[in-house]
């Protein structure tokens, strides 16, 4: 099951350090995979929910990123803006599994899993985002979780 820290949280949202590299980089250093909000501006890629916020090298959102030590999906880009859509449609980087979505119920991730807004139908090939909010059993009936509070799903 693919266990996705959302925006690098791990045991709870913490608005001031959501997106940040560091934050990520610790949420994949204890395990995990993470989503992160991503834009592309003027050739540049910048984390950030709301609006761009922190710029970082193409190679940290790249699949083959040193710095983690793996060589899969890991990140799972939120494009935020066209520019970021269009460039990873592009197909012409080695950058992680994305999507594009705004309060959709389900939107197709470029590695073939279904992202599926809080508290709609879950299918086998299901992200289940935020789960907290749903209030519901959800472990038996997804492919993976995107949660605040992604440490609770750990077994």
């Amino acid at each position: 099951m693919h266990l996705i820290s959302h925006r690098g949280n791990i045991s709870g949202p913490d608005p001031d350090k959501e997106n940040h590299p560091d934050y990520i980089a610790k949420a994949i250093e204890a395990g995990f995979e993470v989503e992160v909000d991503v834009w592309r501006i003027n050739n540049r890629w910048l984390l950030g929910h709301d609006k761009p916020q922190y710029e970082v090298e193409e190679s940290f959102l790249s699949r083959s990123n040193s710095t983690f030590s793996v060589t899969e999906d890991i990140l799972w880009l939120h494009a935020k803006n066209v520019e970021a859509l269009e460039y990873l449609l592009s197909g012409q980087h080695n950058l992680g599994a994305f999507f594009w979505h705004q309060n959709d119920d389900f939107t197709l991730s470029s590695n073939g899993y279904i992202w599926t807004y809080p508290g709609k139908k879950l299918t086998n090939k299901s992200i289940c985002v935020l789960p907290e909010r749903a209030k519901r059993d959800i472990l038996l009936t997804c492919a993976g979780i995107c949660s605040d509070y992604i440490e609770d799903y750990r077994e």
